[in-house]
């Protein structure tokens, strides 16, 4: 498994406090096929991650739902709902509609490499509640403690094939 890739941010415009990120170059461990049937078992999925609690789905479409629930951002919780369309087997996207990342829209986008899979994220990120500098940290934390809580679980689905 290959840890996050290289992240970089760049402040397009520090009196919205908004942050544009390209991270690329990141893997997991696992074929493409895997990792989504991992991304798509929904509930199993949540329960993996520890910085989001109380989730709550809610169809729209077939490729489409709310995601409502905590997060921990900067070392409180606090609610957040986004709309996530899943593209599968390409990318995910995701707005942000409530909390503290309200406004800011991201994709991951996956990329079979034979027994791994890659994984590049772009987006840019506003925050009413955060500063650029802090908003840049929570959103560095958050995309490298989702990663490192999938990875495991990832590589543990495709060894059991």
């Amino acid at each position: 498994m290959k840890a996050r890739g290289t992240v970089g941010l760049s402040l397009r415009d520090r009196s919205r406090g908004m942050v544009y990120l390209a991270d690329e170059g990141s893997e997991f461990d696992a074929p493409i096929d895997v990792v989504w049937k991992y991304l798509t078992e929904g509930s199993a999925h949540d329960r993996v991650h520890r910085s989001t609690r109380n989730g709550r789905f809610e169809p729209l479409t077939h490729s489409s739902f709310t995601y409502a629930a905590e997060r921990e951002v900067d070392g409180a919780w606090q609610a957040e709902a986004m709309r996530i369309t899943v593209l599968e087997p390409v990318a995910i996207a995701t707005v942000f509609l409530e909390g503290p990342f309200a406004g800011s829209k991201m994709v991951y986008v996956y990329k079979p490499r034979g027994a791994r899979t890659g994984i590049d994220v772009y987006g840019d990120f506003t925050s009413a509640s955060l500063a650029p500098e802090r908003l840049e940290r929570a959103i560095r934390s958050m995309l490298d403690t989702e990663f490192r809580e999938d990875a495991g679980p990832i590589a543990r689905l495709a060894a059991s094939r």
